[in-house]
């Protein structure tokens, strides 16, 4: 495993981050195809064995039964400090909107939540997971500021956001002298490349760290189009739904990846994320088998050509944004989507 610096925090993280989604009691939350606790233990320690110190969870997986799952894996298997552990906090409900509640005793709530399901006194990276149009702001970097001086969370990132929303954050931060985010973790990959016009460019300039999720595409990059096989690619309908339509003009790339692997001998996994580790700090890459965390570490040491990387990026075309980016608009402002972190149901847009 390689390892590097977190932009311009003081954290020092594996190329390959853990995605946890996967992880968590499958009959609580958005997901029918999440691993039990056991099964999920032994992705973690793999990981660990491999050399993956980095982590990523959030409250809002698995009615926070993922953040739980991740926590006593960690406790039980890797010293605190050997770890970066990272986690989300969902935008304010209706229901604590109406209340009175403000953004910064939400996000209170929120990491204090996050701490006991973890079992830890602090989180390294604390990430604002989706865009809140219904809370300034302000609001917003004042109470993770109050996080990061408490020492509940030594760094902040951000999710799902719009390079100049992270442009203005950080002016504001700065000017306030609040805490600046660090990362963002975004959709991108090798058939979702929309993150290369604006994001990818300001991040390289400020050095912002990208941490982007679906780094395979929910599987398609790493298997030939047709091919399924797994719980995820039959039961994920949102996975589905950000990449079904595309699917022609993806197939393209995806059978050129699986043309460069099989020359190479190596997995299409290998491929896929060996051209997005030439673009970013730590992909998040989800495991819910043994060999998808070993299939991510070897890309690590994989380098391609500029002749092979060339080849899998000619057949690109633009997509349309999908997913939660595709609702980060004011006027979807009150669209809810429900998700949920064990006490409370959290309906975000």
């Amino acid at each position: 495993m390689k390892y590097t610096k977190l932009g311009n925090a003081d954290l020092t993280v594996s190329r390959i981050c853990m995605g946890c989604m996967g992880f968590g009691d499958s009959q609580k939350g958005q997901h029918s195809w999440t691993l039990d606790e056991a099964h999920s233990r032994e992705i973690i320690k793999h990981g660990l064995d491999l050399g993956v110190n980095f982590y990523d969870t959030a409250i809002g997986y698995q009615s926070g039964t993922c953040e739980q799952y991740v926590g006593r894996a960690l406790r039980d298997f890797a010293k605190r400090e050997d770890v970066v552990v990272a986690t989300k906090f969902l935008p304010r409900t209706a229901e604590e909107i109406e209340g009175g509640v403000s953004g910064q005793q939400h996000i209170e709530n929120m990491i204090n939540t996050s701490l006991r399901n973890l079992g830890m006194d602090y989180v390294d990276l604390y990430i604002y997971h989706m865009w809140d149009w219904n809370t300034p702001i302000e609001d917003i970097l004042d109470g993770l500021n109050r996080v990061v001086k408490a020492g509940k969370a030594r760094y902040i990132g951000i999710s799902n956001c719009f390079a100049w929303q992270l442009a203005k954050a950080n002016a504001i931060a700065e000017k306030e002298g609040f805490a600046k985010f660090v990362s963002v973790q975004g959709h991108y990959n090798l058939i979702f490349r929309e993150e290369e016009r604006e994001m990818a460019p300001y991040c390289a300039e400020e050095n912002i760290a990208l941490t982007p999720y679906s780094a395979l595409a929910s599987g398609r990059l790493s298997r030939k189009p047709g091919e399924n096989g797994t719980k995820r690619a039959a039961e994920d309908a949102y996975a589905k739904f950000k990449y079904d339509a595309t699917a022609p003009q993806d197939s393209v790339i995806i059978n050129r990846v699986a043309e460069l692997a099989e020359q190479r001998g190596v997995s299409m996994t290998e491929i896929s994320l060996a051209w997005l580790l030439e673009k970013v700090t730590a992909p998040v890459v989800g495991a819910t088998k043994p060999h998808h965390i070993e299939g991510a570490a070897k890309a690590v040491d994989l380098e391609l050509t500029a002749e092979e990387i060339a080849y899998l990026e000619e057949p690109y075309v633009p997509h349309a944004l999908a997913g939660v980016m595709a609702q980060n608009k004011r006027e979807n402002a009150q669209e809810k989507h429900v998700w949920t972190t064990g006490s409370q149901t959290i309906q975000t847009n």
